[in-house]
């Protein structure tokens, strides 16, 4: 039986659905019209087609990203700020695997993903702010987002594709990656500092 009051907003929270249940590459139109109820070109009342589905979801996503920084950073910052926020980037993937992954495309480039772009920007700002607060220098703060960015990613996908066979706790695991990585961070400002 089709759904009632089929639009816009209620074709983006099924695709939302379809990827919570069979993950990012699993959003389709046809499986957002068999939840539904609905031939797959109803849908297209509503979305033009499924790269346009597909933006407004990662839309969504990116923005319970930046919402999530946000909240878990609170008044925190320096190595706080760092620590809580990795820590959240990494309960969204546990969490919300699809939609995390639904948050790692390119975008550059895209017309349509203005609207993910700025948001993307004010999830990366929040990690800038934090190894600003580090006293990171200016000219290698971007090396330093794109550190944190990418070890925390990097444990979050091993974890999520089930890369962490051992035995011992993969939360002390992560606690360990990220006090290096920020202890490096803190050091290398340090170091800079005594040379100048």
């Amino acid at each position: 039986m089709p759904r009632a009051g089929l639009d816009r907003a209620a074709v983006v929270r099924l695709g939302l659905e379809v990827v919570d249940t069979d993950g990012w590459p699993g959003l389709t139109l046809a499986a957002v019209a068999a939840r539904a109820g609905v031939a797959v070109p109803s849908l297209y009342k509503h979305v033009a087609g499924l790269p346009a589905l597909r933006l407004a979801v990662v839309a969504t996503c990116v923005d319970e990203v930046a919402a999530l920084l946000t909240d878990a950073r609170g008044e925190r910052t320096g190595a706080e700020a760092v620590r809580v926020m990795a820590g959240a980037l990494r309960a969204y993937g546990r969490a919300r695997p699809g939609r995390y992954l639904a948050t790692q495309g390119a975008w550059a480039g895209v017309p349509e993903a203005d609207e993910i772009r700025r948001a993307g920007a004010a999830a990366v700002g929040l990690i800038a702010e934090a190894v600003a607060h580090l006293d990171v220098p200016e000219a290698h703060r971007i090396d330093a987002v794109r550190a944190v960015r990418a070890a925390v990613h990097g444990f979050v996908m091993l974890e999520m594709d089930g890369g962490f066979g051992m035995p011992e706790d993969v939360d002390a695991s992560f606690d360990y990656l990220v006090d290096r990585l920020v202890a490096g961070l803190e050091a290398a400002s340090r170091s800079r500092s005594q040379r100048s």
